[in-house]
Formats: C-alpha cells, structure tokens, sequence
C-alpha cells in the first residue's frame, strides 16, 4: 500500500514539472530576435513599431502602431517636411539668411546654442535640425516661414491632415515636452514617407558629421545623433528623438539594391536597443523582401479617346516607377497586373485627371493598385477642327 502511495505522489511531481504554469510563462521574457522568415518578435522592447516600404508605403510590420505617444524630437520631421516644401515652391532658398529671435535661441535641450540676432542660412539651419536636433534652429526656421512658432504650427497640423495623419497633433516644432503634443509610429512613417519625396533631405540626415561656424573663432562640430548612418550600411536618416516621458525614439531610413524602407520605433529603453532593433527590421525588411518593377518611368501604358479634344487620343505614359513589394522565396508565379484605363473623356481634360487604374495581382491576391492620371491638358477643339477631322476620318474610309 505504501509503495502505491509514494509511486502516486511521484507521478504527480513529476507531472507538475512537466506543464508549465500560466503564470510562469507570462514571467518569461521574449524573444529578442525573430525567428527565420518571422516578424513576430522585431521590436520586443519598443512600445509602438512600424516597418513600412517607403514606395509603395506597404506595411510589414507593426506592434501597437496606431497608439497615440510623444514623439520627441521625431517632431522634426514634420518641421524639415514643411521647410524642404518651401524650397521646393521657391518661397525659401537655401542660401536665404536666418536670423536668430531671442525666443529661438532660449530653447532649451538639444540646440546649436543660437544667440539672439545670431544669422545663419537655411542650408546651415537644416544641418542643426537633422544632425543636432536643434530645438533652436527649428524655431528660427518655423518663424521665418510662417512668422511665429504658432502659425507654423497650424501649417504642421494642416499638413498633418492633408496626409490623413489621424492619431497627430502638434503643439510645437520641436518635440519639447508640452501638452496635447503627439503622434504615432504609422503616422511618423507616412511624414517621413512625405519627407523622402525630395531625395536632397538626405544630404542633411545621412551626414554623420559637419560644422557649423567652421570659418569663425568658435567652430561647431555637428555629429549625428542617428549613429545607425555610419554603422549600417545603406542608412542614411531620419530623426532621433528622447525625453523622459516619450523615452528613445527613432525614425530611420535606409535604401539597398533600390528597395528603400522606413523604420519607426517609440518608447524604447535606451540607445542601444533602439539601434540594434531597428537594425533587426531592415536586415528582416532586405533579407525577406525585394521590389519588382511593373513599368518603369516613360513606358507606354495605353492610349485613351478624348471626345472633341484638340488631342483625339491622349496617350498614357508611366510618369514614374510602378512597383510593388514582393516576399522572397514565395511562388514563382509571375505577377500578374491589369490596366483598368477609362473607354474614353470628354475634353477637357485637366493634367492629373484620372483616367484609370494599374492593379497588381500574384497568387490572385490584389497587391496594389496605382492611380493613372492624364499626363498633359487637353483643350476641347473649335468646330472647325472638328470639322476638318470628321472630313479627314470620312476620306480614310
């Protein structure tokens, strides 16, 4: 009888150390790499990730995305966004003179130490922003834009909400603490997305070190505070970000073998992590995906009919690069796209009318669909012309 009872109490031992106990499992800490071809796991220690294919802006990873934090610093981009557009419509030339206000140069934080009336140009500005994280520079920059920090925020919120950025709102250009001030790592993606449209702002965020006043008894040395654009290859911005409440932030960016990613982490515990995660999204994003091309810029689409057009035929040329993101190793299949172009307009037709759609199919899943929008105006045609063209027609016949 005993040995049945010493024999029962064994049996239940050693059941007890073979089921894990849910408690004890909730206890064990993560995984910090993913496991070959998985996602699952690339930014343990991030409270919010995005990594995003900046051309097509397909997601390929997020964790908790969408939650609304601080951004820091990352605020900059939004500001370094507003200013490359003003250069670009020609409202601000590099070489444009920035003088400094009292206001300006009493930011605190990461700065380039302005003093008041002190000028510098945009060019020199720019490398305050994206290398130091220059709250003083951002505030020189936003009043010679809009005239105060105030208004150029309103341009940053209406900016925000062109881009359908819905988890955002700032209260300032430069991410210091302050209330009703905050973003999210999707939303982060999508401005810096914006901000990679004009290829120039990496000469300021891929630098990984200047000088400022180099010709003056005090020369600045600027080093990059977004250290992955010297020790990873192909990196070459965006913007770091850290205060005590939103903690280490980063939105990178890197391009290899002409596929270029965004990575976005928020609220991580320290430097190291926050480069050694992001590191771990763009070796997942190069080693697992690449871009095929659909159509490359100037190829001939197709051709549609404009009713009464100066132009009888408006023909349909790719004003750009239509690509699509594609997972290694999977099927062989060979993508599959549709040109989906409307029958016919009728004039006139304005430049970036749309007239159809390129839709991108494998495996018979829908990938992605561009817009196809006319490339030129077409005018409608006077009677005359009409006339001259119906007569023609009928003599072909």
């Amino acid at each position: 009888m005993k040995k049945k009872v010493v024999a029962f109490i064994l049996a239940c031992l050693v059941a007890l150390t073979a089921v894990p106990v849910g408690g004890w499992a909730e206890e064990s800490k993560p995984e910090s790499k993913p496991k070959e071809g998985s996602a699952a796991e690339l930014a343990p220690e991030a409270l919010s990730a995005i990594l995003m294919d900046a051309d097509t802006g397909t997601v390929i990873y997020e964790k908790n995305s969408r939650e609304k934090l601080p951004p820091a610093s990352i605020t900059k981009i939004m500001t370094m966004l507003l200013t490359m557009e003003a250069i670009h419509d020609g409202k601000l030339k590099l070489t444009d003179k920035v003088r400094a206000s009292e206001y300006a140069a009493s930011m605190g934080g990461s700065q380039i130490f302005l003093e008041p009336g002190e000028e510098m140009t945009v060019d020199e500005m720019l490398k305050g922003v994206a290398m130091a994280s220059g709250n003083d520079a951002s505030v020189a920059m936003a009043e010679k834009i809009a005239g105060s920090e105030q208004a150029f925020v309103e341009l940053m919120n209406a900016k925000a909400q062109q881009l359908g950025l819905k988890d955002t709102h700032f209260a300032n250009c430069n991410g210091l603490p302050v209330k009703n001030h905050y973003s999210s790592a999707h939303d982060i993606a999508v401005m810096s997305r914006e901000l990679l449209k004009y290829p120039q702002i990496t000469k300021y965020t891929g630098a990984y070190q200047d000088y400022l006043r180099k010709s003056s008894a005090k020369p600045f040395w600027l080093v990059n505070t977004n250290k992955l654009v010297r020790f990873y290859t192909g990196a070459d911005g965006l913007k770091t970000g850290y205060t005590g409440e939103a903690k280490f932030c980063l939105s990178a960016t890197a391009k290899r073998d002409g596929m270029r990613v965004v990575a976005v982490v928020l609220g991580e515990p320290n430097t190291k992590t926050r480069n050694n995660e992001v590191s771990s999204m763009f070796d997942y994003a190069f080693s697992q995906y690449t871009m095929k091309s659909v159509y490359k810029p100037g190829d001939l689409l197709g051709s549609v009919k404009v009713e009464k057009g100066v132009l009888p035929e408006l023909k349909i040329q790719a004003d750009r690069s239509y690509s699509v993101l594609v997972k290694k190793g999977g099927t062989k299949e060979t993508l599959r796209h549709e040109l989906q172009l409307a029958p016919s307009l009728k004039a006139p037709v304005r430049a970036g009318d749309p007239v159809g759609k390129l839709v991108v199919y494998q495996d018979g899943k829908r990938l992605k669909a561009f817009n196809i929008t006319a490339p030129v105006a077409v005018e409608k045609a006077g009677w005359w012309k009409l006339f001259k063209r119906t007569m023609s027609n009928l003599f072909s016949l």
